[in-house]
């Protein structure tokens, strides 16, 4: 709606101030209160940018989020803080800014700041609005449900993936709220959306990037773009073209908090994957366009060095960048009750940064969830014994990393030339014996890397995730003359691999019902033809659900499968001797007062012939084959022989109460 400002019109500007500001060593001043760059008070809004070594910075006003020139500009005046301030006095809530700087007699492009909570259409001028018109009702009560440790299972999904397909039965499709339909029923009356997230059993739902990103044009989305979202333009705002009207910044925000508020209600506690480490062009940023050269690591050129593999990478090092951060998550957290966060190549961050960000949003929420990939695409531009790589997690108590160690040793190779232990290939025994600990130091691990993780937790079991092949299309690809049967029990044995791991088990949206990208490798910018999840597959496959579910509910009924402590997994997991390099055994063993079973046996068996494995003699419950996982017993297991034999490409639990 447009509304008339012709009051403002007959303000009077301010004088710019013309100084920089610098600390007496000659850094850049960085602000002590947290950066707000538009606050609304109803007769009033307060403005700020943070450029304290700019000539100038000024203000301009708009009616809409594009086009049009602006009805009114204030010159911004320099504090002590290195802000650039300017307050306008009058109620200009439904109007949007940008900000300009000033550097050498230059002004630079127009810009929506770096921390716009709220923007218009494509980000690209920040929004006034009044906060509390984005709250949906019964929000103030929103709460994270209770979920145990031992608990947590993580479900990765993409907004429009989930829903998008013309099978899901929601009417929301591609939106945030798809999330909060129940009784959405595919056509063969099987539980679609939400519902069938809470049939399943996962405890965490782990959300692509939601933050405002750059490559789907939301004034076009009748052309159907796709994108996963890893080109982020606004971290701190909400993207709108998974809301149903991405020109009303309100409307983005109170949707996205509905969403959250659903899940919660449901029993989900909800991850937000970031991409601090990489902006979309730098050259258009916010970051750029106020402070140039200080948010990224650059070259002496003058370039943007490429630690991401897209184009730039960012500087966590830098003062104002590591405040930034952790103010943006702190942000998600309090506005948006967000229970976790996921990083993205979290290699390029600093260590010291991971810590303080754990530090600080464990204040918050002391069982905030926080993981990410210990990796970048190639070398940052920074002291590497400094930066969150994977082999330094153990330096960053409560930061988890996900494990490429347990994902190729049983799925194969990055490059998808060679299988893993579930394709019966040697040589990959230990690495899933050092994933299967969690990648602490064990007695019985003779891994080619050193542990990484001091506790098990900070261990990420996976097969696959959004990126690279997924399960079904690797199996085709590896195993191209196997029946479906047999890569359907590949399938099955893999996360039987990771829900038997001590790390925290983690599963792609829609590998439990054996989805397909059509063998596309890469589908970050692929049409819905590779993307969807079609949920006419969860009829077709629904044996391959029920043992996911089984899966998860394994894990739910015995917490000896996250032993929580690295010296835990040390006492009571002990491995058995097996000859066959495509087979692994171990018990989890003395669990009083641990779990309901004093005893598990877990065996796996890759090879395509059957493998004997020698048990501790007893009477046992049958818990799992290599069709049915059933947590409270499928039937008894006479072990007086101190033996069990397992069938090809199978796992086989047995427990001891």
């Amino acid at each position: 709606m447009k509304i008339s400002f012709k009051s403002l019109l007959m303000g009077t500007v301010a004088v710019a101030a013309m100084a920089s500001c610098a600390s007496e060593n000659g850094a850049l001043v960085v602000p002590e209160s947290p950066l707000e760059e538009c606050v609304y008070m109803g007769d009033k809004t307060e403005f700020a940018v943070w450029a304290p070594d700019a000539d100038a910075a000024r203000l301009r006003l708009y009616h809409s989020a594009s086009e049009e020139a602006a009805f009114k500009t204030v010159d911004m005046k320099l504090g002590k803080d290195g802000l650039w301030k300017a307050t306008v006095k009058e109620d200009v809530k439904g109007a949007f800014y940008t900000f300009q700087v000033q550097r050498d007699g230059q002004w630079l492009e127009e810009t929506e700041g770096i921390a716009a909570k709220a923007v218009g259409v494509n980000g690209t001028r920040g929004a006034v609005i009044d906060w509390t018109e984005t709250d949906p009702e019964g929000w103030a009560e929103d709460k994270s449900p209770l979920i145990k440790p031992s608990d947590i299972i993580v479900y990765e999904m993409h907004h429009r993936d989930f829903s998008i397909h013309q099978t899901s039965g929601v009417n929301n499709k591609g939106k945030y709220l798809a999330l909060t339909e129940e009784g959405t029923k595919n056509p063969d009356g099987l539980a679609t959306g939400i519902d069938h997230l809470k049939e399943i059993g996962v405890t965490y739902v782990q959300l692509l990037p939601s933050t405002d990103f750059v490559t789907v044009d939301e004034t076009r989305l009748e052309n159907n773009q796709y994108n996963w979202g890893y080109d982020p333009y606004n971290y701190n705002a909400v993207e709108g073209s998974y809301s149903t009207d991405p020109y009303n910044p309100v409307t983005r925000i109170k949707e996205f908090k509905q969403m959250i508020q659903a899940l919660h209600k449901a029993g989900f506690r909800v991850i937000l994957d970031v991409v601090y480490n990489h902006t979309s062009d730098a050259s258009k940023t916010g970051f750029e366009r106020t402070m140039p050269g200080y948010f990224y690591r650059m070259r002496e050129d003058g370039s943007f060095f490429n630690g991401s593999g897209c184009g730039n990478e960012t500087a966590s090092e830098q003062e104002m960048f590591r405040k930034y951060m952790i103010e943006s998550l702190e942000w998600w957290m309090k506005e948006y009750h967000i229970d976790g966060f996921r990083f993205d190549l979290m290699a390029i961050h600093d260590i010291e940064t991971m810590k303080l960000i754990r530090e600080r949003l464990e204040a918050l929420n002391p069982d905030i969830l926080l993981y990410g990939e210990g990796w970048a695409a190639s070398a940052p531009l920074y002291d590497e014994s400094k930066l969150a790589f994977k082999r330094y997690t153990y330096q960053m108590p409560g930061v988890a990393a996900f494990s490429d160690d347990i994902r190729n040793a049983l799925r194969g190779t990055l490059d998808c030339k060679t299988g893993g232990f579930i394709h019966g290939v040697e040589g990959n025994k230990e690495a899933l014996k050092f994933g299967i600990v969690g990648a602490v130091e064990h007695p019985q691990v003779n891994h080619t890397e050193a542990a990484w993780c001091a506790e098990p937790r900070q261990h990420i079991s996976y097969v696959t995730c959004h990126d690279d092949h997924n399960l079904r299309d690797r199996l085709e690809h590896l195993s191209p003359n196997t029946t479906e049967e047999e890569r359907l029990k590949m399938a099955k044995l893999a996360h039987f691999g990771v829900f038997t791991s001590q790390g925290v088990p983690f599963i792609f949206c829609g590998e439990e019902m054996y989805r397909t990208k059509l063998g596309e490798k890469n589908t970050y910018n692929m049409p819905d033809k590779y993307n969807a999840i079609d949920w006419n597959l969860k009829h077709k496959y629904n044996g391959l659900v029920e043992y996911y579910k089984g899966l998860i509910a394994l894990r739910k009924a015995h917490p000896a499968f996250s032993l929580g402590s690295a010296e835990a997994v040390r006492e009571h997991l002990t491995f058995i001797e097996c000859d066959n390099d495509a087979a692994v055994g171990f018990i989890l063993h003395d669990l009083e007062g641990i779990d309901e079973a004093e005893s598990i046996a877990v065996l796996m068996n890759g090879s395509r012939e059957s493998v004997t494995f020698e048990i501790p003699t007893g009477n046992y419950k049958w818990i799992a084959d290599g069709d049915v996982i059933m947590p409270r017993g499928i039937g008894n297991y006479d072990g007086s022989a101190g033996c069990i034999e397992v069938a090809p490409i199978s796992g086989v639990i047995l427990a001891q109460r």
